[in-house]
Protein backbone atom coordinates (compact mmCIF):
# COMPACT_ATOMS: atom_id res chain seq x y z
CA UNK A 1 0.00 0.00 0.00
CA UNK A 2 1.54 3.15 -1.08
CA UNK A 3 2.78 5.50 1.99
CA UNK A 4 0.42 8.67 2.88
CA UNK A 5 1.56 11.81 2.85
CA UNK A 6 1.49 12.57 6.67
CA UNK A 7 3.49 9.16 7.27
CA UNK A 8 6.43 10.24 5.02
CA UNK A 9 6.51 13.91 6.76
CA UNK A 10 6.93 12.27 10.34
CA UNK A 11 9.77 10.46 9.45
CA UNK A 12 11.73 12.69 6.67
CA UNK A 13 12.78 14.82 8.79
CA UNK A 14 15.63 12.85 10.11
CA UNK A 15 18.45 13.44 7.34
CA UNK A 16 21.74 12.14 8.26
CA UNK A 17 22.66 15.95 9.51
CA UNK A 18 19.46 16.05 11.83
CA UNK A 19 20.55 12.48 13.42
CA UNK A 20 24.07 13.64 13.90
CA UNK A 21 23.01 16.55 16.21
CA UNK A 22 19.84 14.80 17.41
CA UNK A 23 20.84 13.62 20.49
CA UNK A 24 22.37 16.73 21.70
CA UNK A 25 19.50 18.74 20.65
CA UNK A 26 16.12 16.34 21.56
CA UNK A 27 17.66 14.04 24.24
CA UNK A 28 20.21 16.87 25.89
CA UNK A 29 17.77 19.76 25.59
CA UNK A 30 14.40 19.24 24.38
CA UNK A 31 13.72 16.25 26.38
CA UNK A 32 14.44 18.34 29.72
CA UNK A 33 13.95 22.02 28.58
CA UNK A 34 10.82 21.70 26.96
CA UNK A 35 9.03 18.72 27.20
CA UNK A 36 9.69 18.30 31.07
CA UNK A 37 11.27 14.88 30.59
CA UNK A 38 14.81 13.90 31.44
CA UNK A 39 16.33 11.20 29.21
CA UNK A 40 16.91 9.38 32.11
CA UNK A 41 13.59 8.47 32.70
CA UNK A 42 13.63 6.90 29.46
CA UNK A 43 16.59 5.39 29.44
CA UNK A 44 15.21 3.88 32.86
CA UNK A 45 11.99 2.97 30.95
CA UNK A 46 14.34 0.90 28.78
CA UNK A 47 16.34 -0.72 31.36
CA UNK A 48 12.96 -2.02 32.90
CA UNK A 49 11.73 -3.60 29.95
CA UNK A 50 14.11 -5.09 27.14
CA UNK A 51 14.78 -8.93 26.86
CA UNK A 52 16.85 -10.84 25.45
CA UNK A 53 14.99 -10.91 21.85
CA UNK A 54 13.75 -7.24 20.79
CA UNK A 55 12.20 -5.39 18.80
CA UNK A 56 12.40 -1.47 18.55
CA UNK A 57 10.01 0.23 16.26
CA UNK A 58 10.89 3.53 15.43
CA UNK A 59 14.82 3.51 16.27
CA UNK A 60 16.00 7.61 16.08
CA UNK A 61 19.70 7.12 16.61
CA UNK A 62 20.10 3.91 18.67
CA UNK A 63 20.56 6.10 21.52
CA UNK A 64 18.72 3.81 23.87
CA UNK A 65 19.68 0.62 22.69
CA UNK A 66 23.18 1.24 23.32
CA UNK A 67 22.98 2.80 27.08
CA UNK A 68 20.63 0.20 27.60
CA UNK A 69 21.22 -2.59 30.29
CA UNK A 70 20.33 -6.10 28.56
CA UNK A 71 19.76 -9.13 30.79
CA UNK A 72 22.41 -11.17 28.82
CA UNK A 73 25.75 -10.34 26.81
CA UNK A 74 24.49 -11.39 23.23
CA UNK A 75 20.80 -9.98 22.76
CA UNK A 76 18.77 -10.20 19.26
CA UNK A 77 17.44 -7.06 18.72
CA UNK A 78 15.62 -6.27 15.31
CA UNK A 79 15.47 -2.74 14.15
CA UNK A 80 12.43 -1.59 12.37
CA UNK A 81 11.84 1.92 10.54
CA UNK A 82 10.34 3.99 7.51
CA UNK A 83 13.49 5.74 7.92
CA UNK A 84 16.44 4.43 6.11
CA UNK A 85 18.59 6.96 7.98
CA UNK A 86 17.41 6.02 10.88
CA UNK A 87 18.08 2.39 10.47
CA UNK A 88 21.61 2.85 9.64
CA UNK A 89 22.64 5.41 12.57
CA UNK A 90 21.63 2.58 14.71
CA UNK A 91 22.52 -0.47 12.94
CA UNK A 92 25.64 1.25 13.37
CA UNK A 93 24.95 2.27 16.64
CA UNK A 94 25.07 -1.10 17.96
CA UNK A 95 26.90 -3.09 15.63
CA UNK A 96 28.08 -5.14 18.45
CA UNK A 97 24.84 -6.80 18.73
CA UNK A 98 24.47 -7.86 15.04
CA UNK A 99 20.93 -6.40 14.91
CA UNK A 100 18.48 -6.83 12.18
CA UNK A 101 17.35 -4.30 10.20
CA UNK A 102 13.35 -4.27 8.54
CA UNK A 103 12.81 -1.32 6.44
CA UNK A 104 8.62 -0.74 6.99
CA UNK A 105 5.63 0.91 7.46
CA UNK A 106 4.64 0.24 11.20
CA UNK A 107 0.94 1.23 10.37
CA UNK A 108 0.98 -2.04 8.08
CA UNK A 109 2.10 -5.82 9.01
CA UNK A 110 5.37 -6.02 9.62
CA UNK A 111 7.32 -8.24 7.71
CA UNK A 112 9.26 -9.39 11.23
CA UNK A 113 10.56 -12.61 12.07
CA UNK A 114 9.17 -13.32 16.35
CA UNK A 115 8.43 -14.02 18.79
CA UNK A 116 9.93 -11.27 20.90
CA UNK A 117 10.24 -10.81 24.39
CA UNK A 118 10.00 -7.05 24.41
CA UNK A 119 9.15 -4.41 22.26
CA UNK A 120 9.78 -0.65 22.32
CA UNK A 121 8.11 2.40 20.84
CA UNK A 122 9.77 5.13 22.14
CA UNK A 123 8.88 8.81 20.73
CA UNK A 124 7.05 7.54 17.75
CA UNK A 125 3.60 7.63 17.80
CA UNK A 126 3.31 11.43 18.28
CA UNK A 127 5.34 11.32 14.82
CA UNK A 128 2.34 8.94 13.09
CA UNK A 129 -0.84 10.53 11.53
CA UNK A 130 -4.06 10.12 12.91
CA UNK A 131 -5.68 9.96 16.30
CA UNK A 132 -4.88 7.80 18.86
CA UNK A 133 -6.97 5.24 17.78
CA UNK A 134 -5.53 5.23 13.95
CA UNK A 135 -2.38 5.15 15.49
CA UNK A 136 -3.57 1.47 17.51
CA UNK A 137 -3.62 -0.13 14.51
CA UNK A 138 0.10 -0.12 15.32
CA UNK A 139 -0.67 -2.59 18.10
CA UNK A 140 -2.48 -4.85 16.06
CA UNK A 141 0.29 -5.29 13.61
CA UNK A 142 2.72 -5.87 16.62
CA UNK A 143 0.70 -7.77 19.04
CA UNK A 144 0.90 -11.78 16.87
CA UNK A 145 4.64 -10.97 17.05
CA UNK A 146 4.68 -10.98 20.58
CA UNK A 147 5.65 -14.28 22.91
CA UNK A 148 2.94 -14.16 26.04
CA UNK A 149 4.15 -12.35 28.70
CA UNK A 150 6.25 -9.71 26.64
CA UNK A 151 6.86 -6.40 27.58
CA UNK A 152 5.52 -3.38 25.46
CA UNK A 153 6.79 0.15 26.20
CA UNK A 154 7.41 3.29 25.44
CA UNK A 155 6.97 6.89 25.21
CA UNK A 156 5.13 9.67 23.26
CA UNK A 157 4.33 13.61 23.68
CA UNK A 158 1.12 14.36 24.16
CA UNK A 159 -1.63 17.16 24.12
CA UNK A 160 -5.13 16.85 25.71
CA UNK A 161 -5.13 16.80 29.21
CA UNK A 162 -1.46 16.66 29.56
CA UNK A 163 -0.75 19.63 31.26
CA UNK A 164 2.39 21.32 28.96
CA UNK A 165 3.97 25.24 29.35
CA UNK A 166 4.02 27.45 26.80
CA UNK A 167 7.28 27.29 24.83
CA UNK A 168 5.98 23.00 25.30
CA UNK A 169 2.94 24.37 23.43
CA UNK A 170 4.84 26.88 21.14
CA UNK A 171 6.73 24.09 19.75
CA UNK A 172 4.33 21.43 19.39
CA UNK A 173 2.31 23.71 17.22
CA UNK A 174 5.05 24.46 14.39
CA UNK A 175 6.35 20.82 14.84
CA UNK A 176 2.47 20.01 13.54
CA UNK A 177 2.39 22.54 10.96
CA UNK A 178 5.49 21.17 9.84
CA UNK A 179 4.26 18.07 9.60
CA UNK A 180 7.08 16.66 12.24
CA UNK A 181 4.69 15.96 14.66
CA UNK A 182 0.76 14.99 14.56
CA UNK A 183 -0.26 14.51 18.17
CA UNK A 184 -2.51 17.86 18.31
CA UNK A 185 -5.33 15.28 19.09
CA UNK A 186 -3.62 12.92 21.14
CA UNK A 187 -4.93 12.64 24.53
CA UNK A 188 -3.79 10.31 27.10
CA UNK A 189 -6.90 8.52 27.50
CA UNK A 190 -7.36 7.45 24.23
CA UNK A 191 -3.97 5.77 24.57
CA UNK A 192 -4.60 4.23 28.07
CA UNK A 193 -7.96 2.69 26.21
CA UNK A 194 -6.19 1.23 23.00
CA UNK A 195 -3.27 -0.39 25.16
CA UNK A 196 -5.95 -1.67 27.29
CA UNK A 197 -7.89 -2.86 24.64
CA UNK A 198 -4.76 -5.29 23.74
CA UNK A 199 -2.45 -6.32 26.53
CA UNK A 200 -2.64 -6.45 30.39
CA UNK A 201 -0.78 -4.82 33.61
CA UNK A 202 -1.07 -1.63 31.67
CA UNK A 203 0.40 1.22 33.39
CA UNK A 204 0.89 4.96 32.31
CA UNK A 205 2.84 7.63 33.87
CA UNK A 206 3.40 11.37 32.25
CA UNK A 207 6.75 13.41 33.21
CA UNK A 208 6.13 17.02 31.78
CA UNK A 209 4.11 16.29 28.37
CA UNK A 210 5.44 12.79 28.22
CA UNK A 211 3.63 9.61 28.76
CA UNK A 212 6.00 6.66 29.40
CA UNK A 213 3.88 3.55 29.07
CA UNK A 214 4.52 -0.54 29.93
CA UNK A 215 1.89 -2.90 29.37
CA UNK A 216 2.15 -6.97 28.74
CA UNK A 217 1.02 -9.15 25.79
CA UNK A 218 -1.55 -11.72 27.26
Amino acid sequence: MPISDATKAGQSVYSPLVLRIYDLYVLGFSNRFIWSCPTSALRELYNRNVSAKHIDIGVGTGYFLDRAKWPVSSPSITLVDLNANSLNAASRRVRRYAPETIHANALEPLPVRGPFNSAALCYLLHCMPGTIPDKAALFDHLGPHLEQGARIFGATILQGSVPRTGRAQRLMNIYNKEGIFSNAGDAIEDLEVELKKRFTNVRIGVKGVVALFEAVAG
